[in-house]
């Protein structure tokens, strides 16, 4: 089973230039995700697995932690190992505590556009 990360871990890693997912849906997704994160809807997850780096840690994030959860528990089980083994983390709190935060939000459907908070 996958592991929770509170959101200062997961800032800290995200700062170091982690490797996010975010499960949410497109919707959810265009209108605030963390930047540089991949969009890969949980309902995708068992028919088409992301393609995830190698030997680094991925991060899972949804709204505020359920998706989030369910899906890197199921990347842990049906991956198998799909980046080489490394952990897969479930980011308690989610996207909402991020923004809540006052983290860097990117909209649109491309990883990188950020706006401030």
């Amino acid at each position: 089973m996958a592991r929770e990360v509170d959101l200062e871990a997961f800032a800290a890693a995200w700062t170091d230039g982690a490797f996010v997912l975010d499960v949410r849906q497109p919707g959810e997704y265009r209108d605030g995700h963390v930047p540089g994160a991949l969009l890969a809807p949980l309902p995708s997850l068992g028919v088409t697995p992301p393609k995830l780096p190698a030997g680094r840690p991925v991060y899972v994030i949804c709204a505020s932690g359920n998706r989030s959860k369910a899906a890197a528990d199921l990347l842990a089980v049906v991956g198998g190992g799909v980046n080489g083994g490394a952990d897969i983390y479930s980011v308690a709190g989610g996207t909402r505590g991020w923004i809540r935060a006052g983290r860097p939000v990117a909209t649109g459907t491309e990883p990188g556009s950020v706006r401030p908070v």
